[in-house]
């Protein structure tokens, strides 16, 4: 039974010290990637916005590689996906609200 303590010790520390690397390095990323925008940024998104839309008006999506297609669909569905999930978090049931 001690042996068998020993080894489960062994293995969480060896498991301990393999996972730091990669949750500092996830953390970094963390850090800079989920913080919300500053002031600083809102020219940049009014940018971006408003290419958005005249590339929409002027039909430059009609130049889009297929590459670039799926990836603006694949975008698209994950934005819907988490505003779906937010909804099913925020009401509570997965359908309708509880009257």
């Amino acid at each position: 039974m001690a042996s068998l303590a020993g080894k489960g010790s062994s293995l969480v520390s060896s498991l301990l010290t393999q996972a730091r690397p990669k949750f500092n390095v996830f953390m970094k990323y963390a850090k800079v990637e989920l913080t919300p925008p500053t002031p600083g940024d809102i020219p940049a998104i009014r940018d971006g916005l408003a290419r958005i839309i005249s590339g929409a008006r002027t039909g430059a999506w009609k130049n889009l590689t297929v590459k670039e297609a799926w990836l603006n669909t694949l975008v698209t569905a994950e934005v819907c996906f988490w505003f779906y999930v937010g909804e099913c978090i925020g009401k509570r049931h997965l359908v309708g609200y509880d009257v």
